[in-house]
Order: structure tokens, then C-alpha cells, then sequence
């Protein structure tokens, strides 16, 4: 994830990870914002130009490895693995698998699994939106 990934305003901070930008609420947003403002990584030190990286790695130019920052987060007691099972199984039961996919830059065949393991059901969606614009449209004078 590169700096370019965080988008920060006076108001609000978005993260992009697909094509939609997803807005961070608070006070994960102000984590982000410390983050981005105050990136540190071995490799950083003494480089003239900063690094792209939003978690800098121990090589100049390279991000932190996936291995190393979850030991870093473990050392804090967050467990970054079943977080993110816990928010995918969330996400899958509220949204429909093809937005799911859209907004976290999945394949939409992952997000369709992870709605099923979810038990979230979204079979009728297109039903229900088609019967709310139908609804409307009959009801406006």
C-alpha cells in the first residue's frame, strides 16, 4: 500500500482499494492520518527522497513484508488474520458479493464464497431494488 492509497482531507480520510474509495471512520481515520504523516522504516534513513511505501520496509524502495508486519501487530496483541475473517465475514452479510468484489478490488468468485460461508443471502437483492424503484415511481404524484 503506497502513500498515493490514503487519501486525507481536513474532513475525512479514504482508503483505495479497488476502483470506489472506501471512507475510514473515526478513529481508524485518525490512525491512518498519524500513519501516512509519520511513516519510519529502517531502510529510510539517510534517503534522500521518501519512500512511496506507506509501511516502508528494511530494503530502500520496498515495502514492509507481510511477514514482519504481522509480527509487529501480534508484539501489540492485534491479530490481523482473524480481524480480517471477522470484516469479510461482516462485510459479506451486509453487502451483495458483486459490490463486495468491486470495493475491495476481489475477484468477484472470492467474495461470492465469502458471502456463502457467511450465510449472507443476497439472492433476492436485484428483486428488492427493482420493487423500491417500482414502489416509487407508482407513488410519486
Amino acid at each position: 500500500m503506497t502513500t498515493e492509497d490514503v487519501e486525507v482531507s481536513a474532513q475525512e480520510v479514504r482508503l483505495h482499494l479497488g476502483d470506489a474509495p472506501v471512507q475510514l471512520p473515526e478513529p481508524v481515520a485518525q490512525l491512518a492520518r498519524a500513519v501516512a504523516a509519520n511513516r519510519k522504516g529502517h531502510a529510510t534513513i539517510g534517503v534522500l527522497a521518501p519512500s512511496p511505501w506507506l509501511f516502508p520496509g528494511g530494503q530502500p524502495g520496498r515495502p514492509i513484508s507481510t511477514t514482519q508486519l504481522t509480527q509487529r501487530l501480534n508484539q501489540l496483541g492485534i491479530r490481523p488474520n482473524q480481524a480480517r475473517s471477522t470484516a469479510l465475514f461482516q462485510l459479506a452479510t451486509e453487502i451483495p458479493a458483486a459490490i463486495l468484489a468491486r470495493t475491495l478490488g476481489i475477484h468477484t468468485d472470492v467474495a461470492v464464497a465469502w458471502q456463502r460461508l457467511s450465510a449472507g443471502d443476497w439472492t433476492s437483492y436485484a428483486a428488492e431494488v427493482s420493487s423500491r424503484n417500482t414502489t416509487t415511481k407508482e407513488s410519486s404524484p
